[in-house]
């Protein structure tokens, strides 16, 4: 475990492969910590650096005081890199994380090279739907949303097996204010134009049984960026790096090789 000291926050971050190798950098979604990546960069591709973080209210990173602003958390993961000294990184985000790919590739394309955007899109939700999730968690706690988020998060097999537990455990014991300061960075968030006007290397990944980001709604952000791939995992919810490691690190690792980064 290592911790980045950006000053106005730490946050914990882990490199496993190639400390010389090519950088790529997994970004979580909401209600997640880095654990979220375990058996894709255990599948990874030989002569990658793969680097993981926890955003800031997450994991083992520091959780200021709310509501964060997406520009913090795309400034956090421009200064984590700053200062780990990555540059030209396939940045792989899922979620809020691809949130972030986007907002840090139209900021600092000097760091990134290549952008995997997983079950994600350029606008997620609506102002009033994220202020009724913050009310709720206000109210009840993380608690109070946990089940309806292995739905939207797990496909029906899964939900019945009992490694769905591990899931259900892990966002109920993220930090509230954590939590609560990322759906507020959600909510005002609306990449639709500035990402319109990306061209770097763009692989969308997308899950049959997403039900936080469907199918179409990942495709249509894919293509608002010329010459993006789309693939989609059949069976697979939000998490298809969960469900479905081996088949998401094959597409990554394909992507990786055909964009000549390893």
């Amino acid at each position: 475990m290592k911790i980045a000291d950006l000053g106005d926050v730490a946050l914990h971050y882990r490199e496993d492969g190639d400390p010389d190798g090519a950088p790529v950098v997994f970004s979580n979604s909401l209600g997640c910590d880095l654990r979220l990546w375990d058996e894709v960069v255990a599948l990874m591709p030989g002569g990658v650096r793969a680097i993981r973080y926890d955003k800031r209210g997450h994991g083992l990173s520091a959780c200021p005081r709310g509501p964060y602003a997406m520009g913090t958390l795309v400034s956090d993961a421009e200064r984590l890199l700053d200062f780990l000294g990555v540059s030209d990184c396939v940045f792989v985000g899922l979620s809020i994380g691809g949130l972030i790919a986007q907002g840090l590739s139209v900021k600092r394309l000097d760091l990134v090279r290549g952008m995997v955007i997983s079950n994600t899109a350029a606008k997620i939700g609506t102002r009033e739907m994220w202020e009724d999730r913050i009310a709720a968690v206000r109210e009840g706690g993380i608690e109070a949303l946990a089940d309806g988020t292995m739905e939207r998060w797990f496909s029906r097999p899964f939900r019945e097996s009992p490694d769905c537990a591990l899931w259900r455990n892990m966002l109920i014991r993220q930090p509230v204010e954590g939590y609560l300061g990322c759906c507020a960075a959600i909510s005002g968030t609306d990449f639709y134009t500035p990402t319109s006007g990306l061209t770097l290397p763009t692989l969308a990944i997308a899950g049959s049984e997403d039900g936080s980001t469907p199918p179409d709604l990942v495709r249509e952000t894919a293509a608002l960026i010329k010459g993006s791939r789309f693939h989609l995992i059949r069976g697979a919810g939000h998490l298809p790096c969960v469900e479905k490691p081996g088949e998401y690190a094959e597409v990554l690792g394909s992507f990786l090789k055909e964009i000549g980064h390893v």
